[in-house]
């Protein structure tokens, strides 16, 4: 391959590292310490406000009916991450580079600009979860939460242009806040045993469970997560030989592992919380609602609890969208523009949608529609390349794990469709 700029010559991360300089003389698990980090980035897109949406209105109208489908969808992302973590691992590219060396300069151009519209896409529900919670948490008006929440995300940058590391220590303090949060949330809504326990048994109960749990599958895959998890493996630690980079990647599966299971407990209990409370009393589809909801029902303090959850979840995962978009850009064409432009541009669509007045809950959708169209164009990619023998080396994937990814493909495409048909013509 021909390569694309090093991380140095695009500033995004300080230095490469060989794989002795990560681990040096260290011993016993401190040799994962250099490498924990980019699944929890990647993770964040697990726990955006459109996860909220659809996990709290699984809950209010069929209680804890669909928490196998949390496990299931959560199972799912492991593999799609672990891939997409891999092929960065094995190649020192990320996907978007590869896409460009491999495939012919139209194709290349055309994901580059349906790359940049899920980026806008996934700006646009974070953005506007984060508003919310500062609206929900603070009462202030929506335009005013706006504008809060882009001088947060402005100030968040600061910590990505030092680097990935000072990012990842960022990111992960406000996952903790999300998953403390929900941690005293359930405290509140403590879910009956038994009933909790029979959720993870799969099953439905009529039609609409079967659509709430494709919006749930269905959402659970974010193209920008699959782009930038290779972006933030191919060369943080370069490993010179095979047998390196199977380490590597060993221990970027125990990232990987803790992340995204930290990522699936959240979702779990966001369910739970919102069957114990709400389930048998309302239906909850708008997030103003579920605040109100869980203030009304359990106690001031748990609405204020759901507020500081998707505000800190908002904010996150907004800054997370902003670093996908620039792995994209560089990969996808090789250019690149100031992240402080990137992030002002991509704040402008949700500040106009805000400032018109319209539906915070209504936009959310919208943008989940919009993500569908590019789950398939990144999947199928991942799968072709990391099935690669020639391009992949010792980590090509096992013939038993490309049969299970294209099945995951085709459940998680499928889903999609089916909730593109839905909102079109449902």
């Amino acid at each position: 391959m021909n390569g694309g700029q090093s991380s140095e010559e695009n500033g995004s991360v300080p230095h490469m590292q060989s794989y002795e300089q990560a681990v040096g003389a260290t011993k016993g698990w401190r040799q994962m310490l250099p490498f924990i980090g980019p699944a929890f980035i990647a993770a964040v897109a697990y726990i955006d406000p459109g996860n909220y949406a659809t996990n709290i209105q699984a809950g209010s109208q069929f209680g804890y009916l669909l928490l196998w489908v949390v496990v299931i969808s959560n199972l799912m992302a492991i593999l799609i991450q672990t891939l997409s973590a891999k092929i960065g691992i094995a190649t020192a590219h990320n996907l978007p580079e590869i896409i460009r060396d491999r495939w012919p300069g139209k194709v290349t151009f055309f994901y580059w600009v349906q790359g940049e519209i899920m980026i806008m896409a996934t700006d646009l529900a974070e953005f506007i979860g984060a508003a919310l919670g500062f609206h929900l948490v603070f009462g202030l008006p929506m335009i005013p939460a706006a504008i809060l929440t882009a001088l947060c995300a402005l100030l968040i940058l600061m910590f990505q242009v030092r680097g990935y590391r000072p990012l990842e220590l960022v990111i992960a303090l406000m996952v903790f806040v999300v998953v403390l949060a929900f941690s005293f949330e359930i405290l509140f809504a403590l879910p009956e045993f038994r009933p909790f326990v029979q959720g993870f048994v799969p099953r439905f109960q009529g039609t609409e469970s079967v659509m709430l749990a494709a919006g749930i599958l269905g959402a659970t895959v974010m193209p920008h997560a699959i782009y930038m998890h290779s972006g933030l493996t191919c060369r943080r630690v370069i490993g010179k030989n095979a047998e390196e980079r199977k380490k590597i990647f060993r221990f970027e599966l125990v990232d990987i592992l803790i992340a995204m299971i930290i990522a699936g407990l959240i979702n779990a209990i966001m369910l739970a919380v919102a069957g114990s409370t709400f389930f048998g009393r309302e239906i909850i589809d708008d997030l103003t609602l579920a605040f109100h909801g869980f203030s009304n029902y359990i106690a001031p303090a748990a609405g204020i609890l759901f507020g500081i959850g998707l505000l800190s979840a908002g904010l996150s995962s907004s800054s997370v969208g902003t670093l996908a978009g620039d792995i994209m850009m560089q990969g996808f064409i090789h250019k690149r523009i100031p992240v402080f432009l990137r992030r002002i541009c991509s704040m402008l669509p949700p500040l106009i949608l805000i400032i018109s007045g319209a539906n915070p809950t209504k936009a959310l959708v919208m943008s989940q529609v919009v993500l569908s169209f590019g789950i398939a164009l990144a999947i199928i990619p991942l799968i072709i390349f990391t099935s690669n023998k020639s391009l992949m080396g010792d980590l090509v994937n096992k013939k038993r794990t490309t049969a299970v990814a294209w099945c995951i493909a085709a459940v998680v495409i499928s889903l999609n469709v089916f909730l593109l048909y839905q909102t079109f013509f449902g």
